[in-house]
């Protein structure tokens, strides 16, 4: 008798529908090891069934020889079935389960002006950067590409300004993984640009700091790590900050923010095309804002 029918059950897939489910594999005490989405569940549990010797059969016979027991949730649609999937592996974080598991990976880009300063924030956990009166942006994944972006934003802004060294910054600690820029002579009117660059909405900034840059003579020396930035950021806006904006349009999502919580769920919604029920959000900087 396969492993798979000695534990749990012989019947079951006889008795499961071709329909979307939910599927969570659990162990001895009752904690899910792995939550998985169907379209068809009776198909998708034939395949951990009958998984072979393959590699990229590898985590179907894990899953198997881990679990002790199985739960089929039906729903009544693929989307409700992932919609589920991402609550439950938000709420539960199994071990199995690694995409949209950490916090960590849907981060934000925060601006705004501190003074005469330009602030630049990168972080994970927004909520928690509570001194400072930050617009957001995002959230942004896979977390490399935002780290990325951050960077040459910092790096940019660093050759049109002066970056504030951290020993003068009047911040209060951040958490960890989360970090700051100030820069001091940037003028005002870069700002908004750099807003709607982050949200999707236009990539004017990169002319404008072309242009600015090469009146400075820093800039002019580093010409070709300027260029390289300009290039990334104008890549990120098109793959990232264009394409949440895009799936934001689609749910009718009401503002520009969307936190790390609800940033999978409108995606699977965009692409769906749904219209998202929920009322408008607060607006701030710990909640969908500006």
């Amino acid at each position: 008798m396969k492993r798979f029918d000695r534990k749990f059950g012989r019947e079951l897939l006889s008795e499961l529908p071709h329909a979307p489910a939910v599927y969570l594999f659990k162990d001895e005490s009752g904690e899910v090891l792995y939550a998985g989405k169907a379209k068809d569940i009776r198909r998708r549990l034939s395949a951990y069934r009958n998984a072979g010797r393959r590699k990229a059969e590898r985590k179907m016979r894990t899953l198997v020889r881990e679990a002790h027991s199985l739960e089929v949730r039906l729903q009544k649609s693929e989307t409700e079935a992932l919609l589920l999937e991402n609550q439950l592996i938000r709420e539960l974080r199994p071990p199995f389960n690694v995409d949209g598991a950490f916090d960590f990976l849907y981060p934000a880009i925060g601006t705004g002006r501190d003074g005469d300063r330009l602030v630049l924030v990168l972080s994970s956990e927004p909520e928690s950067v509570t001194d400072l009166d930050l617009c957001w942006h995002g959230t942004f994944r896979p977390r490399h590409r935002a780290r990325d972006a951050f960077d040459a934003l910092a790096f940019l802004f660093g050759r049109l300004g002066h970056l504030e060294p951290p020993s003068r910054s009047r911040f209060a600690p951040l958490r960890r993984g989360t970090r700051s820029v100030a820069f001091r002579r940037v003028p005002e009117p870069f700002l908004d640009p750099l807003r709607h660059l982050l949200d999707g909405e236009d990539d004017g900034l990169l002319a404008l700091l072309a242009t600015a840059l090469l009146e400075r003579i820093e800039a002019r020396r580093t010409a070709a790590e300027v260029e390289q930035a300009l290039r990334l950021l104008n890549r990120f806006h098109r793959d990232d900050a264009l394409r949440l904006r895009r799936a934001r349009q689609i749910v009718g999502w009401p503002v520009s923010f969307v936190p790390r919580q609800e940033r999978d769920a409108l995606f699977i919604r965009a692409r769906r095309g749904q219209k998202d029920s929920k009322e408008a959000p607060c607006i701030g900087a710990a909640s969908p804002g500006n």
